[in-house]
């Protein structure tokens, strides 16, 4: 499967499905770079989604090696997770 037009999965590499997989959960990633992308939490617990995550972001603030700061609101735990901003 190429990437399409879809909803497409953060760390999708050529060869694999780049849309969701049926029976993963995933979390919408808005704003920044990977805006757009979906997050794969399959398996994160409610504390490991307050955290949020730390993500490969090549196309942010930093460029190559930058990473970009997601993370849910603090009333919605399951809804998206938000852009915190980019970091070396």
């Amino acid at each position: 499967m190429e990437r399409g037009a879809g909803p497409w999965v953060y760390g999708w590499e050529p060869g694999e499905p780049a849309g969701p997989s049926a029976g993963h959960g995933y979390v919408e990633l808005v704003g920044g770079s990977l805006d757009g992308q979906l997050l794969d939490v399959t398996g994160w617990t409610a504390a490991d989604r307050v955290g949020g995550a730390l993500l490969i972001a090549d196309l942010g603030l930093h460029g190559p090696g930058g990473y970009a700061d997601y993370a849910p609101d603090d009333d919605d735990v399951g809804g998206p997770f938000r852009w915190r901003g980019d970091t070396a």
